[in-house]
This record gives structure tokens, sequence and C-alpha cells, in this order.
């Protein structure tokens, strides 16, 4: 009888793993989780004609912009690229544009159904994509090291999803599609050896402390919200809070408005009530925990500490801080509480190229910016108060606002397959800033450019990922207006904010960095002069067969006339006509005949005097009509910007 129970405990999960629904379904694109990173990957991908599956273990697309609960975002409020751009302009319709700094950790503040709304508007409105709810990733399927699919289960394995894919995208928090693939990654601080970062301390396994938020509501004044007390309620866990509370055992006396309004959510139209995102660093609700190399079994049991420690902190404010109205929103998320955890680090892959620190500080000592296919503009910033042990202090070095480099995208060595959210190829350092809402956001719709165009590309032979061209992906994103290099004084609306993009990625004109507190820079100075000096050594550096004019373009030989411009671009044109590529026909008749005034007018600049100081907005609108470098050096450009 014995025998028999445990031949019937031990065979039941194969029965019901043997009973289960399994639905074959084949794909262009297969992204694998719906976070922040992989909704955008896949409504991106969709529109760009490839057809697409979308899986999302929980409820709600947008990951830790909404089931996350973290709906006030960092960074990127001075640069409205693509599809980061287009959720805020869906948030401004929803609320109006003044409502949406109403707490003071962010410029874009709002509830997270609300975000969750606008992702599945989005998703809805494409034909080409599918999206799959309540389904988690089991298993990846791989031809060689080719990744062809993967198999996605309910969570109570009542049914099971295998999808075959062109390509496929890991869009999951802790890179779990990446890990299963075979791919090779980092997990914790880095080793200065071989992250070539001065910063670096040493390698270890520490990750980022993560957070189960919440949101809180405003009952009212007489309601009484207070929760029930937590199991091992500890008060003193909480008494250093904010800056201004003391930290030695006494009772907690910060300035708790302050503190609530930190994460004060904007008022749908019609709502009586306000709403407050709870994710206050670093000794509320911050909690270490790495769960990364878990089951996701495993996970969900680590996981309540990480719900239990919020719960604790909701009971502090209730009862020490006397805030008995304020409790958790019946109308957000599960009760209040967060769908899932906010991960500020998992796994990084070892792409194709690794950004480092050294890349952002320093971006034209290197060639990835070449190579830029989003754009983010916060400092680096880590979360490790909560780590019961010592931390390797790490000095943060001021930073501009930066790109990030395609191959980080692209594992070294496996096919088929795409990294987005915080899963791409950086230093431990570089997650820092990489992860933050708005760059996940534009990572993730590169990876949907990325992927569609390999998926249905016409092709004679196979094409893979590292494969594809970086201009191509660069000229679509473009057309999508998501920003390649972060000039923040040159937004979409300028006339001509599209070639000076392009040219801006070739180097022959360039931004300059300004590191400034909690919105770094980078400034174009699109209607300065165009210093000859810096140009041509500019121009050199990507066209190596360029021949100088020197003196001959310029009176005072510092600065950039019209007419020494037009002895520039007939250089830029024999070099690349001789070393790369014939021009057409058009462009040829234009350098015999030196009617370059009517090119000037067709292209809608204004004043042509040879004479003339051209602007650098001129200049490029110039370059680009004519020669293209942009373009015409896509055969050159590799991953590596080379």
């Amino acid at each position: 009888m014995k025998r028999i129970c445990f031949l019937f405990v031990f065979l039941s999960p194969l029965l019901v793993f043997a009973q289960r629904q399994l639905k074959t379904i084949q794909a262009d694109v297969l992204v694998i989780g719906g976070g922040v990173g992989g909704t955008a990957a896949a409504i991106q991908s969709a529109r760009l004609g490839a057809k697409t599956i979308l899986v999302e273990p929980t409820s709600m697309l947008g990951g830790m912009l909404t089931a996350a609960g973290v709906s006030c975002t960092d960074g990127n409020d001075q640069l409205p690229s693509g599809m980061w751009e287009e959720f805020r302009q869906a948030l401004y319709k929803h609320y109006g544009k003044k409502r949406l700094n109403t707490g003071w950790v962010s410029n874009t503040n709002f509830e997270p159904k609300v975000g969750d709304s606008i992702f599945k508007a989005w998703a809805a409105n494409e034909k080409n994509l599918k999206v799959y709810y309540g389904y988690e990733f089991e298993s990846i399927q791989k031809t060689g090291s080719k990744v062809t699919g993967a198999t996605l289960r309910k969570k109570d394995n009542s049914a099971a999803l295998k999808i075959k894919a062109n390509v496929v995208v890991d869009g999951t928090e802790l890179g779990d599609v990446l890990a299963a693939a075979g791919a090779e990654y980092d997990l914790g601080m880095d080793d200065p050896a071989v992250s070539g970062e001065k910063e670096a301390r040493q390698k270890n396994d520490i990750i980022q402390d993560l957070t189960w938020a919440a949101v809180l509501k405003d009952y009212g004044p007489g309601a009484d919200k207070t929760i029930a007390r937590p199991e091992g309620y500890d008060p003193k866990k909480f008494y250093c809070t904010c800056t201004d509370a003391p930290c030695d055992g006494k009772p907690w006396n910060g300035d708790k408005l302050k503190m609530l309004n930190y994460g004060k959510l904007p008022r749908s139209p019609g709502a009586k009530q306000d709403k407050y995102m709870l994710n206050w660093p670093p000794f509320g609700n911050d909690i270490y925990l790495n769960v990364v190399e878990m089951s996701s079994e495993v996970r969900v049991h680590s996981y309540e500490l990480a719900k239990h420690h919020t719960l604790g902190f909701i009971y502090f404010m209730q009862t020490e801080l006397g805030m008995r109205n304020i409790g958790l929103a019946d109308d957000e998320l599960d009760g209040g509480m967060a769908l899932i955890p906010y991960n500020r680090e998992g796994r990084r892959v070892k792409g194709v190229v690794r950004m480092t620190i050294n890349h952002i500080k320093n971006p034209y000592d290197y060639t990835l910016y070449r190579t830029g296919i989003a754009v983010g503009d916060y400092p680096v910033d880590h979360h490790h108060a909560r780590y019961p042990g010592k931390v390797p202090e790490i000095e943060f070095p001021p930073i501009p606002a930066y790109n990030i480099p395609m191959g980080t995208l692209i594992p070294a060595k496996i096919d088929g397959l795409i990294v987005c959210e915080k899963g791409i190829s950086v230093s431990n350092i570089v997650n820092g800033t990489t992860r933050l809402q708005p760059v996940v956001l534009l990572t993730g719709q590169a990876a949907g450019v990325l992927a569609a165009l390999v998926a249905v590309r016409p092709r004679k032979k196979e094409t893979e990922v590292r494969q594809m061209g970086v201009r191509w992906v660069q000229e679509s994103l473009l057309k999508a207006k998501a920003y390649l290099l972060p000039f923040t004084d040159v937004k979409p609306d300028h006339p001509y904010w599209e070639q000076i993009q392009k040219i801006g990625v070739t180097g022959i004109l360039r931004g300059t960095g300004k590191p400034e507190g909690w919105a770094n820079k980078m400034f174009f100075y699109p209607d300065s002069t165009v210093d000859i000096n810096e140009l041509e050594n500019n121009i050199l550096d990507y066209l190596p067969t360029y021949q100088k004019n020197g003196k001959e373009l310029s009176d005072n030989s510092i600065h950039l006339t019209i007419g020494g411009s037009i002895k520039v671009l007939q250089s830029i044109y024999q070099s690349i006509s001789y070393s790369y590529s014939r021009y057409p026909v058009v462009v040829d008749e234009v350098f015999r005949s030196g009617d370059f005034a009517s090119i000037w007018s067709n292209i809608g600049l204004k004043d042509y005097k040879p004479e003339r100081l051209i602007r650098r907005y001129e200049f490029c609108a110039l370059l680009d009509s004519l020669l293209n470098p942009f373009m015409i050096s896509h055969r050159l450009i590799n991953t590596e910007g080379e």
C-alpha cells in the first residue's frame, strides 16, 4: 500500500504534465515577458509587419511601470524619444500635462492601471500581435546554437504553448530566457580587470536591492485603514527612512508628508481621492533578495519576504506616524500590492559588445556611439542599503547623457535571440542607469525593430541577428522618432532633427556632454558655427581617405563658411566615390555644375551666401542631402562601430 501511495505521489505531476493542453504556434517573432522592454519590443515588431506573439505571466502589460507599481519614472524628461514620448503623450491625453508632476520624485507620474490600459490599447491596435496572459517561461527550443522557439505554461500547468519563431526576444525581468538558451552572462559586481572600469571594485554576486512596491490611497479624515500587525514587525527597521530621521533607535520624526508626496500620483478625471506610489528608499520598502538563480517556485516563496517587509512599512506609517487614513488602494494592482517585484538587476548577457562606464564618460574615445539605438540621461544609481553584509564602496562618476550600442542586445555566441529589459550587455555599474523605465522602453523598442527586420527581411540565405546592418535598424528607429544620440537641445520638431541625428552617429559633427544632477545633458549647439579643424579631424576619423583642405576653407581659418563647406563636401564626395561607393548621376551632376544654391533652397535652407559662416544644422542638412554618409557607410559600420 505504501508503495502504491509513493508511486501516485511521484507520478501525479507527470500525469498532469501529460494531460495538459499543448498548443503549437508559428510566429515570426516571439517575445517572452510583457514588461517594459518586452511590451515595447512586441508592439514595435508588430508595427513593422512581423507576426509577433507576446507572452506575459501576469494580467498586466508594462512590468515595472505597471505590474510592479513603479509608476513614477526616472530620467529622460528632456529626451522625448520614440515610444517613451508616445507613452507620455498618451498620459497627457488622459490626465493633462500639468498634472503629471504631482510627486516630487518625477515629472511623469501616473496610476499603474492607466499605464496598463495604454499598453493594452496599443497591443490591441496591432493586427500582427497576439498577447497571451498567464503563461510563464518553461523551456527553450534550439537547433545547435540557434534559438528556434520556446515552451510556456500556465502557472497551474493546465495548458502550454509551444511557439516556434524566427527570432526570440528575452523580455523577462531577470534574464531567464538567455540563461536557458545557454548564453553567457554576468551577475553581480564586476572585476575591474575584466570590465576595464577603474570605478569597479571586485567580482561578487551582490545585486541591487529590490522593492515590492504598493499603491496607497487617502481615504479621508476619520478613516482607519490600519492593516493587521505583520508577524515579527519591528518599527526600528524603518527609523532611518528619511535623512531628517534619527537612526539611533529613537522614534522616527521625519517629514512624513514629504515622504508621502514623493510618489503622489495624479487623479484620473472624476477621481476624488489621492493615491501614492510606495517605493521609498533606502530604509523604507527596499529589501535585499538575490533570487536570480532560483526556480520560479522558490522565487515565489522568497518574494513573500519582500511583501511582508512592505506591509511592515505600511503598518509603521499607519501606527508610528499616525497615517491611519492612508491605506492600500482598493482599485490598483492586487488590492494595492504590486503583482511582481521591482527588480533593479538580474543577469546581464555577454553580448557582441559590452558597454562600460568608460563609453558613457568619454563616448568619442570609442566607436560604439556610432551604433546607438536608445538614449538615457539619468545618473548611475545603485540601491544597496539593505544588503546584510559589507558592500564594496563604488564612487560613481558624473556622466553626460548617453546612447546605448546595438550590440548590447545581441548575445555573443547564441543565434536567434535578442535581449532587452535589464539583461542587456552592460557592466554592473552601467546597469545603474540603463535599468530605468524610459531607457528600458527604448531599448525594448530597438529590440523590436531588430527582431522584425531579421524575421521578415526578404533573404536568399538565412540572416542571423548579428548580421543585421546597424544602419538599417537606426533608420527604422529614426522613422519612429527615436533618438540615436541624446542631443538635449535638438528636439524631434526641429526641421532637421533627423539629419542631425544621422550626421551625429557618423561623428562628423559631435555633441558636447555635460553632467548635470538628475538630468544629464549632451548639447549639439545646432545654431553655432562649425570649427574647421574639429570638423576635418572628425571626417578623417570616419573616412581615412579624406583629403584635408585646411586654410582654403575660410578667410579666418577657424570657422567654416558656406563656400568652404562646399569644398569639404567635394572632398568627402571624392573620398567616398573613389574608395567605397558610386553616387547616383544626379549627385555627380551637382558637383559638375556647382549649382549648390538650388540644393540649398530645395532642402529648405535660407540665406545662401558663400561668404557667410555656416551653422551646424545647415551643414548637417547639406551633407545629408547630397552625400548621405550615414547610409553610404552601412557597409562599413558593424556592431563595434567600425
